[in-house]
């Protein structure tokens, strides 16, 4: 049996799209799902920015995120302060604006 490698690249190409597709979907629902979260948000980032910053003298927002985590929706905000390598991880709750937690984690823990 002798395959044609116009077949074989054409079903190559078409596999390809297809994967592209799934990937597109799935980045897709990632941001219907953050979307969600921000409409029930009754805090915006830049509050809880405030907050976060107000409890961390000195420190330098380098990550931050909407997540529902322990059943609350927070603002999660990872942050660097000068002469520590650790990073300070700062919870604010979406909706009330509460602090619920502070805690440090080592640079590279994810």
């Amino acid at each position: 049996m002798m395959v044609n490698v116009t077949t074989v690249l054409s079903l190559g190409l078409a596999a390809g799209l297809l994967a592209g597709c799934a990937s597109e979907d799935e980045k897709g629902e990632k941001s219907d799902s953050q979307q969600n979260l921000k409409a029930q948000a009754k805090i915006s980032k830049d509050d809880a920015e405030e907050i976060a910053m107000s409890k961390v003298p000195n420190g330098t927002i380098k990550e931050s995120e909407l997540e529902k985590e322990h059943g609350h929706l927070q603002w999660s905000f990872d942050m660097a302060t000068p002469g520590d390598k650790d990073i300070t991880e700062v919870n604010i709750d979406a909706v009330t604006g509460a602090v619920l937690n502070i805690g440090k984690e080592a640079p590279d823990a994810d």
